[in-house]
This record gives structure tokens, C-alpha cells and sequence, in this order.
């Protein structure tokens, strides 16, 4: 069993920054790899950034350059940097591991 929780969300201003972290726990599947995911309101949840066992990472066109995901050593814990964010960026963030979701957390840009 693997579980996952989800912390660093917040309310920002456009162009601002959060860095959001995924703490897992219990047996963390390691050839399994750990990506993002969101879901906005009336909105189906969509894919975001990944990180692959041997390190290769991927993103959706619509954050790509923005966006940073990461892992510690153990991977334990992921992180995803957000940099310039956009009100389009507001939604509920989970944080997934195989077929395991975090609970999500919220993260709302706005002026």
C-alpha cells in the first residue's frame, strides 16, 4: 500500500510562484513513476508533469517552460515548481503514483 498527500497549494497573484510537494508513504512503488495531475471546475482532470524511474521527465504543452517537476533520492517525496503562473493554472493539483491519487490541493491564481 502507498499513500500520498499533497501540500504547497495556495492562493497567488498572476505571474507568481508555488512550489508544491508530495509526501508518500508505505510501500511507494519505485519502478513506478510519479507525475501531476489537475482538475479544474467542469473540467475533466488532465495531465500536467511526470518523472520517470530513470529521470526523464514530461509536461503538458500548456505548462511547459513554466513548470519544474522533481524528486528526491529515495523518491519519497515530489515536488512540482511553478513559476508564472496563470488564472488558467487555478485547480485542484493531485499527486499520483500508478493507479494512487493524493487528495489534492487547491491552488488559485487571481488578481
Amino acid at each position: 500500500q502507498v499513500q500520498l498527500v499533497e501540500s504547497g497549494g495556495g492562493l497567488v497573484q498572476p505571474g507568481g510562484s508555488l512550489r508544491l510537494s508530495c509526501e508518500a508513504s508505505g510501500s511507494i512503488f519505485t519502478d513506478y513513476a510519479r507525475s501531476w495531475h489537475r482538475q479544474a471546475p467542469g473540467k475533466q482532470r488532465e495531465f500536467v508533469a511526470r518523472i520517470r524511474p530513470d529521470g526523464v521527465t514530461a509536461y503538458a504543452d500548456s505548462v511547459k517552460g513554466r513548470f519544474t517537476i522533481s524528486r528526491d533520492n529515495a523518491r519519497k517525496t515530489f515536488d512540482l515548481q511553478m513559476n508564472g503562473l496563470k488564472p488558467e493554472d487555478t485547480a485542484l493539483y493531485y499527486c499520483n503514483i500508478f493507479n494512487k491519487w493524493g487528495q489534492g490541493t487547491q491552488v488559485t491564481v487571481s488578481s
